[in-house]
């Protein structure tokens, strides 16, 4: 077409990416299926937590929260609401940015690794980098999204 600017996803191939995994990544459900996968634990912990409100309270106020019961609850929307935010494509940032705070506060909170030591700072810290890992998967996953839907 002349007089059109090609956006980078519909340049033509380069070769550099073998057609059957080209054919996967252009596939429309793939964003979708990726965004549910990395959506899941947050999804689980969520119902897991409505469904035992009383455990959820409990474990809130293991980590020392004066009003557990309210934490809980703010945990509970946060990793439900955030979901379904994160699985569309209209505001998928905002779900995206949702869970990440979330993940970065709750990380910070309860794998404070650096108050370990030996083996317990060691566990801590790869379970503080994996969270890590999935907050830039909440980033790229929104930019790409975003991208998807860019006029």
């Amino acid at each position: 077409m002349t007089g059109t600017t090609l956006q980078p996803w519909d340049r033509p191939r380069t070769g550099r990416v073998p057609t059957p995994i080209a054919a996967i990544l252009d596939w429309t459900g793939t964003a979708l299926l990726a965004r549910l996968a990395l959506a899941a634990p947050f999804l689980a912990s969520g119902i897991g937590k409505a469904l035992d409100f009383g455990g959820a309270t409990a474990e809130t106020a293991q980590l020392g929260f004066a009003a557990p019961g309210l934490v809980a609850l703010a945990v509970i929307l946060t990793q439900l609401g955030g979901t379904a935010l994160f699985l569309t494509r209209r505001w998928c940032w905002l779900g995206a940015g949702l869970l990440a705070g979330f993940t970065v506060a709750a990380t910070l909170i309860a794998h404070a690794f650096w108050t370990f030591e030996g083996a317990d700072r060691i566990r801590q810290l790869m379970t503080f980098l994996e969270h890590l890992a999935i907050i830039g998967g909440f980033g790229a996953a929104a930019a790409l999204q975003h991208r998807q839907t860019a006029p």
